[in-house]
């Protein structure tokens, strides 16, 4: 594993009276942002004006140079989050870079699809360990540094935000990806979990729910003419949604206007649920 930092010029000392979407002074750590969904949702963090620790197992450089552009800090760690043993390492590594962590949005998560009767325990395991296991010991690590920041800061503290990436199949059954079903329904499960454990604390802890949306993850989806027009036909929106279409929601989940928001898995799907 390796880290490195990039500077950039401090940024301006936020207006008062802060907006409730402001996410200037605030860090963020996202996971798998190297594209799709977590590149989406970092820009729309830096946007809001918060510094993004790009925490993948790939080059984010494409990320960095958005997040950059826009005047705020990308700073890229490299771990393999299918290892939940080095979370205490990458956290480490993380607050050697940063500082702190404000934000946390655990969209790390990869899928194998199969029949059920022919899915394999290698299969089940790499996607539980990777959507799951690790989405729990690191929201755990970054709430135990949230809580320390509490005792130290006192009513100075601004509270801690993490924001899990559910899914559609947390709320239905799927076909054919039975451990992605498995971890996406423990996800919205943790949420509340969560939520019920570390609210009364000052974190808060939601999730979103995206669609069907164009990334890596979809790719096969998309390329079966038949199934994708299903699907298609579906969405009352009447198209697949993009990485930026998740933008907002993570923003608001993030700032200060969601301070009264815990254990709720927002979706964001074009209409699929409502159909």
């Amino acid at each position: 594993m390796s880290h490195s930092s990039i500077s950039h010029a401090p940024a301006q000392a936020p207006s008062s009276p802060r907006h409730p979407f402001d996410l200037q002074g605030r860090v963020a750590l996202v996971t798998g942002c190297n594209t799709g969904i977590g590149a989406g949702i970092a820009v729309a963090l830096a946007q809001a004006g918060a510094d993004i620790v790009g925490l993948n197992r790939s080059d984010a450089s494409q990320t960095a140079a958005q997040v950059q552009a826009l005047g705020r800090r990308f700073v890229p760690i490299q771990a393999d989050l299918s290892r939940t043993e080095a979370m205490a390492d990458v956290l480490a590594q993380v607050l050697a870079a940063a500082g702190q962590v404000d934000i946390l949005v655990n969209n790390a998560g990869i899928i194998r699809r199969a029949d059920a009767l022919d899915f394999s325990e290698e299969d089940w395991d790499a996607v539980m360990n990777t959507n799951l296991k690790s989405l729990f010991f690191l929201s755990q690590a970054v709430a135990r540094h949230m809580l320390d920041c509490a005792a130290q800061q006192g009513a100075q503290w601004r509270g801690g935000k993490i924001i899990h990436i559910a899914s559609l199949l947390s709320f239905q059954g799927g076909v054919r990806v039975p451990s992605y079903t498995a971890a996406k329904s423990g996800v919205l499960g943790l949420t509340r979990l969560m939520a019920n454990e570390w609210a009364a604390k000052g974190i808060n802890v939601n999730a979103i729910a995206p669609g069907y949306i164009e990334t890596n993850n979809t790719e096969a989806l998309r390329q079966d003419a038949g199934r994708a027009g299903e699907i298609l036909q579906r969405i009352p929106a009447g198209r697949w949604g993009q990485p930026a279409d998740l933008g907002g929601a993570a923003v608001f989940l993030a700032s200060s206007a969601a301070d009264y928001v815990h254990g709720h898995t927002l979706a964001v799907d074009g209409g699929w649920l409502a159909r």
